[in-house]
């Protein structure tokens, strides 16, 4: 091949990743933009072009298909100001899938590590690469709306202080775990609820704790968790957080996850294996979303100051 052919097989290459009505328009301007190029290097040179400085050249003129992108329009499949918020939901999404199947794996009956370890590989992991397809199609359509009505996407000022859902919603809140705990706190209530106290002994036996959670983390357990329903009517009332009760939360937060902790370690919890196991199964999952919800928060936190000076 001489230079000529080199040319002729770039702009060729370049032209085949453009739509056909711009082809050729391209080609000619792009073929004389090389011609050009390639002269003033065989003039510094001090020698005519040959293929080797041709193809030298154009590879720093660069790729075809980066050059063809020049001459489209970008496409963008996620906006650019996604790209870090994409990042972290799929990392943490697969996160928590992968968790969730090694939990599944290591619970099954007769699952040894290697075959735990198999089916968490087969069964979790690789089938989780759904959820980054679901987030591309997720933030693509969030994007073109955005890009279709940008006056709903104006950026709005919001309280630091503000109640997540509104008075109503921090009400319905504590309405919710105080059922939850009266529930908690004897788990047959809810049987005798749902079937007139006819229930088969056996859901009974499932949903009954042992006398060693009952006299040891229990009451500690309970008795933290009642401790949101004061907190949380307060905000209510008062429309609104401050720095203290935020405090308050995140400190009750962290005993509440010392005392679950503490009921992991400690034993059986139910009478029965099989609803124990999934008991804690459970427990460990609410234990590490709120660890994680409570490093997330520490992390979000600003406090403007000018950066510390380096030392030498």
């Amino acid at each position: 091949m001489n230079a000529n052919d080199v040319i002729e097989s770039y702009v060729a290459d370049v032209a085949t990743r453009l739509p056909r009505r711009q082809r050729n328009d391209v080609a000619y301007e792009l073929r004389a933009l090389i011609d050009e190029g390639l002269q003033d290097r065989a003039e510094e040179a001090g020698r005519a072009a040959d293929a080797d400085m041709a193809v030298a050249f154009l590879r720093q003129f660069g790729r075809p298909d980066e050059v063809a992108a020049r001459y489209r329009p970008q496409l963008s499949i996620i906006d650019p100001a996604d790209g870090h918020a994409f990042l972290r939901a799929t990392a943490f999404g697969m996160a928590i899938i992968w968790i969730l199947g090694l939990l599944e794996a290591a619970t099954a009956p007769g699952s040894t590590p290697m075959r735990a370890l198999a089916q968490w590989w087969t069964g979790a992991v690789l089938p989780s690469l759904w959820w980054p397809g679901v987030l591309v199609v997720s933030y693509a359509i969030a994007g073109w709306v955005r890009r279709r009505r940008p006056r709903a996407a104006q950026w709005t000022p919001r309280s630091a202080d503000r109640i997540h859902g509104g008075r109503l919603g921090m009400a319905m809140a504590t309405v919710a775990i105080a059922c939850g705990l009266w529930a908690l706190m004897e788990p047959t209530r809810v049987l005798d609820l749902a079937f007139g106290g006819r229930a088969a002994p056996a859901a009974y036996q499932a949903m009954t704790y042992t006398d060693a959670f009952r006299h040891g983390p229990a009451p500690w357990l309970f008795g933290l968790l009642a401790l949101y329903l004061p907190l949380l009517a307060f905000v209510a009332i008062r429309g609104r957080w401050s720095p203290l009760l935020r405090h308050a939360e995140s400190t009750l937060t962290l005993l509440v996850c010392a005392a679950m902790l503490w009921v992991l370690v400690s034993g059986p919890v139910l009478m029965a294996p099989h609803s124990d196991r999934t008991m804690k199964v459970l427990m460990a999952l609410v234990l590490a979303f709120s660890l994680i919800a409570i490093a997330l928060e520490a992390r979000g936190r600003i406090n403007p100051a000018p950066d510390k000076p380096k030392h030498t």
